[in-house]
């Protein structure tokens, strides 16, 4: 019988709703039969998701002996493991694991929750050989078990805070004096929970609407391939591996977005006083491929010094700057300014006794509609739908670290004619 704590933790796997589709495109994409998420401690190893096409035997709940297996040495250094062919593996040709459950492929990367702490590992197992070593697989799987981490964390992070909750709705019911103090808090905490809440479903929402639509794509064409073009790979399987490889792209920007959205959450605050003029610079420098074959000008102006958090600065300006080159007007040459300048008390929200720095990001692009300032920075609302231009999480990353950074951003928009923001930031 599993311990209360391990049954807590296949639930919590199981309540992440992209994990099966995840496992059945690694199965896809690398031709493993087996791929599975396990829970890996010091004396347990135990399954908690899996998809199992050659019969290995387990199911969530099901147990190895973790002697028994390659995780057990994950564990003690999280490194991944990978073999293309166990028989000319130099370090595995003779390990136990392999030759105890006749192994001849094996892949497995550790899943490190957002507090650092070892969870359990993502692995593929099956029978033959198969090619592992390439970067883009091995990539998918470190993309894959930072995307798990993420929503375990969130996960864990909502049962914990359900059970604090239950706990001061017991406390409510002991006196009238205290019940004043705590309903206080708990006001708070429903706040809180009801955001977070609300991230989650967001969360969900793209994990079993947006990933799927590649996803599904990816098993269509390839079962096409599998059915009509066994012997030799023709002009239509070569179509259709490319319409393959176009939705595993839009796939990964997703999941690319999706980790670069929790990052603005969890990292570090190490605020530094850069010079916004070279991180602007940087950040046009290295989005010279969205814009070499387009009439752009770029009108950059003296942005002077702040004390910022770097990393999240410079996707902030990436993110605003890229958003512009995807909307430029087809009728006209694009142009994008970048100002700064000291004010205060211009916005309502804003205290009139507090310095900001404001910052100007405007283009003469296709724009947007002036009804839609305010929803702009929801999470997934991509205004406009053309295929692949927007995976709609690029402004709601801009919103997080401006309110990182303590301050306010205001978007406004008119149709046809361009897109204007203006973000606010405390002078300290």
């Amino acid at each position: 019988m599993l311990e209360d704590n391990f049954k807590q933790d296949i639930i919590n796997i199981e309540n992440i709703t992209i994990v099966p589709n995840l496992l059945n495109v690694i199965c896809q994409t690398t031709g493993m039969g087996f791929a599975a998420v396990a829970r890996v401690t010091e004396d347990r190893w135990i399954t908690c998701s899996v998809q199992d096409n050659v019969n290995f035997g387990l199911k969530p709940g099901d147990e190895l002996k973790i002697k028994t297996t390659i995780c057990n040495e994950i564990r003690q250094n999280p490194k991944p493991v990978i073999i293309d062919n166990v028989s000319k593996d130099p370090d595995y040709h003779d390990h136990h694991t392999p030759a105890m459950y006749k192994l001849q492929s094996y892949i497995s990367v550790p899943i490190i929750r957002q507090d650092g702490s070892f969870f359990g590992t993502l692995c593929a197992i099956d029978p033959k050989p198969n090619s592992l070593k390439e970067f883009k697989i091995s990539e998918m799987f470190n993309l894959f078990a930072e995307l798990i981490s993420f929503h375990l964390t969130a996960v864990e992070q909502s049962a914990e805070n359900k059970l604090i909750l239950k706990e001061k709705t017991h406390l409510l019911e002991k006196t009238v004096d205290e019940k004043k103090g705590i309903e206080k808090k708990l006001i708070q905490k429903n706040i809180s929970l009801e955001k977070m809440n609300s991230e989650l479903e967001a969360f969900n929402y793209i994990s079993s609407h947006d990933l799927q639509e590649p996803l599904r794509k990816i098993q269509l064409f390839t079962d096409t391939i599998e059915r009509e073009e066994a012997c030799n790979l023709s002009e239509k399987g070569k179509a259709a591996f490319h319409k393959i490889k176009s939705s595993a792209f839009r796939m990964q920007n997703l999941i690319n977005d999706l980790l670069i959205y929790s990052k603005t959450k969890f990292d570090d605050r190490k605020f530094e006083l850069k010079d916004l003029n070279v991180i602007a610079k940087d950040v046009i420098e290295d989005l010279t491929n969205e814009f070499e074959n387009k009439n752009v000008t770029f009108d950059i102006q003296e942005l002077g010094k702040l004390s910022v958090i770097e990393f999240q600065f410079r996707q902030l300006l990436y993110n605003l700057i890229n958003n512009s080159l995807k909307f430029a007007s087809p009728d006209r040459n694009l142009i994008i300014t970048v100002s700064a300048k000291i004010t205060n008390g211009e916005l309502e929200k804003l205290s009139p006794l507090t310095k900001y720095y404001k910052i100007t990001i405007a283009d003469n692009g296709i724009g947007f509609d002036p009804s839609y300032s305010d929803k702009i920075f929801g999470l997934f609302q991509a205004l406009h739908t053309k295929p692949l231009k927007s995976t709609g999480i690029g402004l709601t990353i801009v919103k997080r670290i401006v309110e990182n950074h303590n301050g306010f951003i205001k978007a406004e928009g008119i149709l046809n004619q361009g897109a204007k923001f203006e973000i606010f930031i405390p002078v300290e």
